[in-house]
């Protein structure tokens, strides 16, 4: 009777850690989902940039 709760107790240790692994794992990706928002966010805004100061130019060498 040791034996089977042995491997029971260690079963249940061994799916506590693979749940606590997979809510570190999801924490993460929240995360890294942010940053990559963010990113894609400041690559918008440049790109706007860039185009109003094309066009700026090209106003300036037209004339």
């Amino acid at each position: 009777m040791l034996w089977p709760m042995f491997f029971l107790v260690l079963a249940f240790c061994g799916i506590a850690v693979l749940g606590l692994l997979a809510v570190r794992v999801a924490l993460e990706v929240r995360r890294f989902s942010r940053a990559v928002g963010d990113g894609s966010e400041r690559v918008a805004r440049a790109a706007d940039d860039l185009e109003r100061a094309t066009v700026s130019c090209s106003r300036t060498f037209e004339r």
